[in-house]
């Protein structure tokens, strides 16, 4: 399992970013990340439509869930949330945007061999 220094502190986004990206190599973890997020915010969407709470409550589940099995499944690491919080949700949605419009590879393609 890839582990993080606890001690590990960024003095940017875009280096928390870089780390971030190095945390989600595999395409399995990637998908897994934009399923939760999508069906995320599928949820809030329902809340809305719905004028449900439940849905409202499910959303984080259904988001980090998909999520955290990437991380503990094919990736193998801990996700990045624990320690950085807004950051992580930030790029949550960073990553999905740029893989929707096909930008992601020149991201991946910033990272160090593993």
């Amino acid at each position: 399992m890839q582990k993080r220094p606890d001690s590990a502190r960024f003095s940017s986004y875009d280096a928390f970013w870089l780390h971030y990206l190095a945390q989600h190599r595999r395409p399995a973890t990637r998908l897994l990340h934009y399923a939760g997020t999508s069906l995320g915010l599928a949820c809030v969407a329902l809340a809305v439509a719905r004028l449900d709470w439940r849905f409202l409550a499910a959303a984080p589940l259904v988001g980090y869930g998909f999520a955290w099995l990437g991380h503990f499944g094919p990736e193998g690491n801990k996700p990045a949330t624990f320690g950085h919080p807004v950051w992580s949700f930030v790029s949550d949605f960073r990553m999905l945007a740029l893989a929707a419009t096909g930008r992601l590879g020149r991201q991946l393609a910033r990272l160090p061999a593993a």
